[in-house]
């Protein structure tokens, strides 16, 4: 071995050298003995496969212990971290489904530490005294709120699907526009769910226009339902036609078959009066007499990831009594939440104030220029001139599979630190504690201000300081 390289691979500390040093006594303090004996020891070889590869030539003099102790101590900072941790959302984007969705009102975080932290009546009737099922927890609320007869919960809305599916429809087909096949988040597709679920498929009409009679035609003896999926994420604008629920439901009595709808984003309150585009509501599904509506707890509902099954008594206990329903069933956590959130929509305007994905798309404009000036303000004291920053005008989205053609108007901060160009900036703020999820737009760097409200402009604040000391001091002005 070159004698050189043997002498910087000697000069490597040991780990335990490493265990005691006191540039680490912090990092260290964070982590089990065991895991920081492995990041240090990784950290180790990792530099040893770096000296050895480098040639001669690319070789230090001497070992850089500063300089190593630095990156040691940034692995054992990292690897104190949990893996999934708080972001600050400044895409403009509410339902960002990379970003955990909707938040949850703060009713519901009671409600769920509550339960996490006692035990529970999850499955024993309190009045009799004896076994009694999670299923029953939300269904009277459910009830009172949309007037459906008969309601489930499940873990997401397409495991709901696959349950409806497989419970009503197993080797029968289902009926579908072509223009509903839709694929969702994380590549999972309408077809392969119903092919999963044991379904057999029939789509008809054509990609931008179904007719009644595409459904009527493809009826035969082996038919078992009629679906209709919302589009979610996507819009056929131009030439279309869909089949409207009232008419699709008739004709679904005609032949004795099931209509069932799959709404994607539940929505409980009509939104058109607040500036957003008018999505279905779940209590209009119903009213249209369809046997069994499907939606999501979360997204546009505002609450946790769950999947919704109302409809008729008859349908929904089909549902409960296949084997499926105990696989997809909801936990404790997930119930809670839930139903703290649901009780909120007893009170349309609570709620509009309470559901935090509620709040975020119907703030007005005023108050987002108004945070806008307050945060500008806050970053030139800290900062001066080193920054730029300016107000504009933006357009933001509710994102989820919600209103996919709707933008809504908003407010954004552009921000210049130089020297980072623009795309070096989001990725460094993206590394802070707690990391800035910021938007490339035009070459220039953006905080939508309608994702994020005045409580998390410390953080915000705090976290884009990390930044800013890693860069060389301004240069005086000479002379």
């Amino acid at each position: 071995m070159d004698p050189a390289l043997s002498r910087l691979l000697r000069q490597l500390p040991a780990v335990d050298e490493l265990l005691r040093h006191p540039r680490l006594a912090a990092p260290l303090a964070a982590l089990p003995r065991p895991l920081a004996v492995a990041v240090i020891r990784d950290r180790l070889g990792e530099q040893r496969r770096r000296l050895v590869a480098a040639p001669p030539q690319a070789r230090p003099p001497e070992f850089d212990l500063a300089g190593f102790l630095a990156e040691v101590a940034q692995a054992l900072e990292a690897a104190a971290l949990p893996s999934l941790r708080r972001v600050i959302n400044a895409t403009g984007v509410i339902i960002h489904t990379n970003l955990g969705r909707s938040l949850l009102a703060e009713n519901a975080l009671s409600q769920i530490l509550e339960v996490a932290s006692h035990y529970s009546n999850l499955e024993y009737d309190l009045a009799r005294g004896e076994r009694g099922s999670r299923h029953d927890h939300l269904e009277g609320l459910l009830k009172e709120l949309t007037g459906c007869e008969a309601a489930l919960v499940v873990n997401n809305n397409a495991g709901a699907v696959l349950l409806a599916l497989n419970t009503l429809a197993q080797g029968r087909e289902v009926i579908i526009s072509r223009g509903q096949l839709i694929e969702i988040g994380g590549s999972f597709r309408m077809p392969e769910i119903m092919a999963a679920s044991g379904a057999l498929m029939k789509e008809v009409g054509t990609t931008n226009k179904t007719h009644l009679r595409d459904y009527e035609k493809a009826i035969t003896s082996e038919t078992a339902a009629l679906l209709k999926v919302h589009p979610s994420n996507f819009r056929i604008v131009g030439f279309t036609r869909e089949v409207d629920t009232p008419d699709l439901v008739a004709l679904a009595r005609r032949y004795d078959l099931l209509a069932l709808e799959d709404l994607g984003s539940g929505c409980l309150l009509d939104l058109s009066p607040y500036g957003l585009e008018k999505e279905p509501t779940v209590q209009e599904s119903l009213a249209a007499g369809l046997d069994l509506v499907l939606f999501s707890g979360d997204k546009l509902l505002g609450g946790p990831q769950a999947g919704l099954a109302l409809g008729s008594r008859e349908v929904v206990a089909r549902l409960r009594q296949n084997p499926l329903t105990r696989a997809l069933r909801p936990d404790k956590l997930t119930l809670a939440g839930l139903e703290a959130t649901l009780r909120l929509y007893l009170e349309e305007p609570r709620a509009l104030t309470a559901i935090p994905t509620l709040r975020l798309a119907t703030r007005s404009l005023g108050e987002l220029e108004r945070q806008g000036r307050n945060l500008a303000r806050a970053m030139k004291r800290r900062w001066g001139d080193r920054i730029k920053v300016t107000l504009k005008a933006s357009e933001a989205r509710v994102g989820g599979g919600s209103l996919p053609s709707a933008s809504l108007p908003s407010r954004a901060l552009t921000l210049e630190l130089p020297p980072l160009a623009p795309h070096e900036l989001e990725a460094r703020l993206r590394q802070t504690h707690p990391p800035i999820i910021a938007r490339l737009e035009h070459g220039a760097l953006l905080l939508d201000l309608r994702t994020f409200e005045a409580e998390e402009h410390p953080a915000l604040l705090s976290a884009l300081g990390e930044v800013v000391a890693t860069l060389p001091p301004p240069t005086a002005p000479s002379g």
